[in-house]
């Protein structure tokens, strides 16, 4: 029977998981408190456990009118004129820029009820049971990840508005600046000063609501992009989940830290470096002693709970093949056992662990009477 031993911060009594038996190891390695409140499964609203798409700003952006002064005369009064026909159009302008930005939030949140609609309906099949590959699933998946595009697009058009409102702002600023410019101008009468101040106070309001239009439009876009970026790692891990016909839950990426100084990540080419495992305790064992081994779930219930603990954590993945039975017995298990250690990598880089945080190695070990797979957290 393959064995999968997992310390007591993954899991805290003994459980069957198709023919792998787990149980908690000695206490005292990666803490001995039990887990944080809460499920590692996927809530039926999202691709990651409890995920919901980020909040839109709400607020509508309407400009408060230009009084438009009559004819004094002047040279003065004609660039009063002037300005207040620029502040209407730019007004005109913030105005369409406004109704654009209501009309993209409404899409975006038709395309992100679909999305999670067909990623909740995913999930409570895979909650209760289904067949690997199952092709509705995929389906299913296909429509999610076309929704997931649409939001993508969405984001695109916020972004080209960014950009359109970016150019109402520059001109606000120009018209403050020509309006204070204008009050310095000799050869002006009252009525002139009187209209430049009502013009002022219009182009001031005017430029406050452009400038919270786009401070809301960029946070909208910061956050609708870090939540898309954060949906496609999770669609990526329920496709394993399809694949295997079994739920996972978030994927790893929303759990881990990204650090500069992580590992530079492992190795499917050349020789793998050794590891000294003597005085380790592995997070994980995986025993490969017969075909098919379902190590997935274990493993990403393991990891998960370790970057709740500890976001920033690190996992060396060792290849242990037996030391027994002669240099080419050694040999060939050593290249079979690194096979299925990349096998395991590659699961942990679809959970959505990235690569540079796992560093792949190799040992061997007397103890070991076939083929084993060990996590250590670094």
């Amino acid at each position: 029977m393959a064995v999968l031993r997992l310390q007591a911060v993954t899991v805290a009594a003994v459980s069957l998981l198709s023919g792998c038996a787990l149980w908690p190891s000695e206490p005292g390695q990666m803490g001995d408190t039990a887990p944080a409140a809460g499920s590692p499964y996927y809530s039926t609203a999202s691709a990651g456990g409890g995920t919901q798409p980020p909040i839109l700003g709400t607020s509508s952006f309407e400009p408060p009118g230009v009084t438009m002064g009559g004819p004094t005369g002047t040279f003065v009064g004609k660039q009063v004129q002037d300005m207040q026909e620029e502040l209407q159009r730019l007004q005109t302008s913030v105005t369409e820029h406004n109704d654009q930005l209501q009309q993209v939030r409404r899409k975006i949140i038709e395309d992100s009820q679909r999305y999670h609609g067909t990623v909740a309906a995913i999930n409570t099949r895979l909650q209760v049971g289904t067949t690997p590959g199952n092709p509705i699933l995929v389906q299913q998946f296909n429509a999610a990840k076309s929704d997931l595009d649409r939001l993508s697009a969405d984001i695109g058009e916020l972004n080209q508005l960014g950009t359109a409102v970016t150019g109402d702002s520059t001109m606000s600023s120009f018209l403050g600046e020509s309006v204070r410019a204008t009050f310095q101008v000799s050869g002006a009468v009252d009525e002139d000063h009187r209209n430049l101040a009502i013009l002022q106070d219009e182009v001031d309001q005017t430029a406050i609501i452009v400038d919270r239009l786009l401070s809301e439009l960029s946070e909208d876009i910061r956050r609708q992009t870090e939540y898309v970026s954060t949906e496609r790692s999770n669609l990526n891990l329920l496709a394993s989940g399809i694949r295997s016909g079994q739920i996972y839950g978030a994927s790893l990426i929303n759990q881990a830290i990204f650090s500069s100084t992580a590992g530079s990540g492992p190795a499917l080419g050349g020789a793998l470096p050794s590891a000294d495992i003597r005085d380790r305790r592995p997070l994980v064992v995986i025993r490969f002693d017969r075909p098919d081994v379902p190590y997935e779930q274990a493993v990403y219930n393991a990891v998960s709970k370790v970057l709740d603990r500890r976001p920033d954590a690190n996992i060396d993945l060792v290849a242990v093949a037996p030391s027994r039975g002669g240099a080419a017995r050694v040999s060939l298990e050593s290249t079979k056992v690194r096979r299925q250690a990349e096998n395991v990598m590659r699961s942990l880089v679809d959970m959505g662990l990235p690569p540079s945080r796992i560093a792949m190695l190799a040992s061997t070990s007397p103890n070991a009477t076939t083929n084993e797979v060990h996590l250590y957290v670094r």
